[in-house]
Parts: C-alpha cells; structure tokens; sequence
C-alpha cells in the first residue's frame, strides 16, 4: 500500500486490526477555502447531496463507494477521488469491512485564482477515482496531521499543485478566459460572502459587479460552478455548521443564518450535505469534541 500520510500513518495502515464500527467524522482546523475531513463509516455515509466545493481525498482502509455522475463507482486503499464543484453524489463503505478516508473540500474560487491567465473554467476531472502518486504527495501535506492547523505559505503551495494535478488530469484543457468577466465575478463574490446571513437582491450585485444579472450569473456559474443563488445558500450553511459545532439549538442557528424555521434548514443542509444537522453533530461530536477519543485508533 502507497506511503499515503507520512510513515506514522503508513505504519497504521498496515495494520491488520478490524476498523471501528462505530461511525465517525473527525473535522480538522479549517483555513480560509479548505476544509479537512477523516471520515469512518461501516455503512451508507451520505444520501444524496451536492456542494459547491471540490472534494479531494484518498481511502485508506476498506472500498470507498458513491453514485457520481450516473454511474456507481468503487475507491479502493491508496486510491484518490476528485469530485467537481455540484456534482450529485453520495457515499458510504462498499463491504461489511467499513470504510475510512480523509478527504478535502477546496473553494473553486482557490482554484481560480491559482490558475492565474489561465483561469476561465474549472478543470473537471472525468475518471472522480484515479491514481497518482504525485498527488498522493500533495494530500499527504495537506491531510497528513489533522490535528495541526495548516500554514498559509503551506495552503498556497498545496492548492498550487492540487490545482496542476487537476488540470493535468482534467479530459480538455482549461479554457482561457474568453469573455467571461472574472473580476466582476470575483467583486459579487466576495460581496455575497460579506452578506451571507442576509437576503442579498439581484440589483445590489448588478450594483457591485457593473454587470446585468443575467452576464453575472453566466461568468458566476462558468467560473465557480454554482450559481450566485447557490453560493450565498452554502455560506449560509456553512455558518450553521459553525454554530452547531458550538452547541447552539438548532431553532436558534435557523433564525440567525436566514433560514425560515429549523425544518427549512433541515431540508436545505441535508440537500448539502447528504445527512441532517442531528446526524452531522452526532459524527462529529459537535459542541464537545475529544480528539483523542474521537480519533483513538485512527492515526
């Protein structure tokens, strides 16, 4: 089996002990744009869902599967999947093994800015299940400690090589920009983040990125592969995330984050995240997280 995390995790994973059957999500520090994630399930994991972020990864013990793109597919140890920004999926353990993995989540706006003069349209990847030690490399400086919080200088160096191993691996070349109106895109962007807790209105965009409505939702979509509606919603659950990890009551986090009730924001984050706001608190010990006891065997 490949060196995936380091050699601490590689030794743990040639070990030969049974994986938990208790079901977990481990969540590491977050930086601006990424999220980390080591996640054991002994059965289905997630119903179907989309986001709006790329999610990175490698299984590591037992067969990664998830329905992607009309098809069922099936990761195995040492293998990486990639899957595009808003693409459904689902996902879970394909044996009675169980399953363990770490994965990434990578805002497209990371992506596009790392592409540089060349940025204009995502990479999209094909094959999501694909081997590359290269990248291997890559995750393995992004995944490899959980528990540490990563470095700037570090983040820029892995969504750098993370963003040339999807261009290389992606079917077409990345498009050049074309016509599509980037920093206006990227102005409406960073002001629906500014905004995410509030109702944001088509002319306040129209205002802040000189664009029409409809330009606007064309560059959006062609650049970050969502649209500005989707975007400000995801934000929106993000932020409930945050506040459920806290403990707060979920009628509460549904008020403050702009959902109607707490049956809205149900809906709208298992449609995200492929399980409720109980179940992902439950995972993930939100509110009193023991990393120790959370990750005991793991690493």
């Amino acid at each position: 089996m490949p060196d995936v995390l380091g050699d601490e995790s590689a030794r743990s994973l040639g070990r030969s002990c049974a994986l938990s059957t208790q079901d977990t999500i481990m969540a590491a520090p977050s930086n601006p744009g990424l999220e980390r994630i080591e996640a054991r399930f002994a059965g289905d994991g997630y119903d179907l869902h989309r986001h709006d972020t790329y999610a990175i990864g490698v299984t590591l013990q037992g067969v990664q599967t998830f329905w992607y793109r009309g098809e069922r597919r099936f990761s195995m140890p040492g293998n990486i999947i990639v899957l595009h920004p808003d693409e459904v999926h689902d996902g879970g353990a394909g044996t009675d093994v169980g399953l363990r993995y770490r994965m990434l989540y990578l805002e497209p706006a990371l992506i596009m800015r790392a592409l540089g003069s060349r940025a204009g349209s995502l990479p999209f990847v094909a094959d999501p299940v694909i081997a590359d030690q290269t990248l291997i490399g890559v995750l393995a400086a992004a995944l490899g400690n959980l528990d540490a919080e990563l470095d700037e200088l570090l983040v820029d160096d892995v969504v750098s090589r993370l963003t040339q191993a999807l261009a290389r691996h992606s079917r077409h070349a990345v498009k050049p920009p074309r016509a599509l109106a980037v920093r206006q895109a990227e102005l409406a962007r960073d002001y629906l983040e500014e905004n995410a807790l509030r109702l944001v209105k088509s002319d306040e965009l129209e205002a802040v990125s000189g664009l029409d409505r409809y330009a606007l939702s064309r560059s959006f979509r062609a650049l970050y592969a969502t649209s500005p509606h989707r975007f400000l919603l995801m934000r929106r659950l993000q932020h409930a995330r945050n506040m459920i990890k806290a403990g707060e009551p979920l009628a509460e986090i549904a008020a403050a984050t702009g959902f109607a009730d707490q049956s809205h924001l149900n809906r709208q984050f298992k449609k995200a995240f492929g399980m409720t706001p109980g179940r992902w608190a439950e995972l993930t010990g939100a509110g009193q997280i023991d990393r120790k006891i959370v990750a005991a065997g793991i690493v």
